[in-house]
């Protein structure tokens, strides 16, 4: 469980990010969450895959911020965005602006911390 416990950790705060957005906007949590996260859970998973190829090889560190930390939160982040626009849902430059810093604070903050810890 340890092993996975990362990916548990960036998936529950990306939920949490959509949650918020829709809590922000006064919009049912339970009937939206799904169809806000979706987007961004995908880009999380990308971002997972594209980490674990690059350390092919090599010791796969997940809770590192480079390049662990950075790829998946940017993943998260522009396939999240690409996905939403692709199936009709807003992209504004202010939204883009609050996710960006949200996801960062969230994907790369806890990772942070882990650093700071040991």
């Amino acid at each position: 469980m340890k092993r996975f416990a990362p990916a548990v950790v960036d998936a529950l705060l990306v939920i949490i990010f959509s949650a918020l957005g829709l809590i922000s906007h006064d919009e049912s949590v339970l009937a939206g969450l799904p169809r806000t996260a979706w987007p961004f859970v995908v880009g999380l998973l990308v971002g997972w895959g594209i980490t674990w190829v690059i350390a092919r090889g090599k010791r796969f560190e997940p809770v590192a911020l480079w390049p662990s930390g950075i790829v998946i939160w940017a993943s998260t982040l522009v396939g999240g965005m690409v996905l939403r626009a692709v199936s009709g849902q807003g992209t504004a430059v202010s939204f883009m602006i609050v996710a960006a810093t949200v996801l960062a604070l969230f994907l790369l903050g806890w990772r942070a911390a882990v650093r700071v810890l040991r």
